[in-house]
């Protein structure tokens, strides 16, 4: 005979108190939740123990991991990850008890309604509507990065979209692109339309002669090179040779290269936007 942690895990690792009363008895599951084999998420609603809190949250609430929660579920990149899950459930959905989150009421699809999660698209739009510009369009570049969602389709759902968020959700689509080849570039390049500097294009190839290089950020006519450096280690010598070989090379090609740091970024934007202002007026101006 199953247990009832089997009979869980058998039915995606949580039941109604209904469903479980139809294989065994109250006793039975009394003694399964004193002995920790199973715990209850909510009101009628038992899980297997250790449920991540994000998926018992839409769980309980009868509802989709969106947002944020949504996007971190996916790997797209965040600034800071959500302390509470965001939920999405029905428009007329009356609120429940339920483990710590955050609710939205909003209609959803039958594919996220079986999910349990709001799709890639839903999810770049849903975060573009509650996110900074900055990092809004971080989450909208990596996920065209993955191929799935094409610029056209996140445009005519930013399009779409109606109600608080709009405006900011249309402006992300709009600027995002699958170039970019980090979250500290798509940060940077935001800081950098925020500010009304206009002339970079994300992964721009610099050849010269044989050398061939692609740079973060590039303005072709300052010939000014942006690279968003996370913290990373060099794996050996000839790695950190090779990397100063390319800096290097760089040079040789006539560009300038301005490394800015996460720190930097993040911490002190505007320090990075009066150094790349400066330096471009310098190299505009020759």
């Amino acid at each position: 005979m199953e247990t009832l942690a089997e009979v869980l895990v058998r039915r995606g690792g949580w039941a109604s108190l209904s469903e479980l009363m139809q294989v065994t008895s109250r006793h039975a599951l009394g003694a399964a939740l004193e002995r920790g084999e199973v715990q209850r998420i909510t009101q009628g609603i038992y899980a297997v123990p250790g449920l991540p809190a994000d998926q018992a949250a839409a769980i309980a609430y009868d509802g989709v991991l969106s947002h944020t929660s949504a996007a971190a579920a996916m790997g797209l990149p965040l600034l800071v990850r959500p302390e509470k899950p965001h939920v999405t459930v029905p428009p007329k959905r009356r609120p429940r008890p339920g483990p710590p989150a955050i609710l939205h009421w909003a209609d959803t699809d039958a594919d996220d309604r079986r999910h349990r999660i709001t799709s890639l698209q839903r999810t770049v739009v849903d975060c573009a509507r509650i996110l900074p510009f900055a990092e809004a369009l971080a989450v909208a570049d990596a996920a065209l990065a993955t191929g799935h969602l094409s610029r056209d389709e996140l445009l005519a759902a930013a399009a779409a979209l109606r109600g608080p968020g709009c405006p900011n959700a249309r402006r992300t689509a709009a600027a995002a692109t699958r170039l970019s080849g980090s979250f500290l570039e798509s940060m940077l390049r935001a800081l950098l339309i925020e500010e009304g500097i206009d002339g970079f294009e994300p992964q721009v190839l610099v050849s010269s002669g044989r050398f061939r290089a692609r740079v973060d950020l590039g303005h072709r006519e300052a010939r000014l090179a942006l690279e968003a450096d996370g913290f990373e280690f060099h794996g050996s010598r000839r790695d950190f040779a090779a990397d100063c070989q390319r800096y290097d090379e760089l040079v040789a090609a006539g560009w300038l290269v301005l490394r800015l740091t996460y720190e930097q970024v993040i911490g002190d934007p505007a320090w990075v936007v009066a150094t790349v202002r400066a330096a471009l007026a310098q190299r505009l101006s020759g």
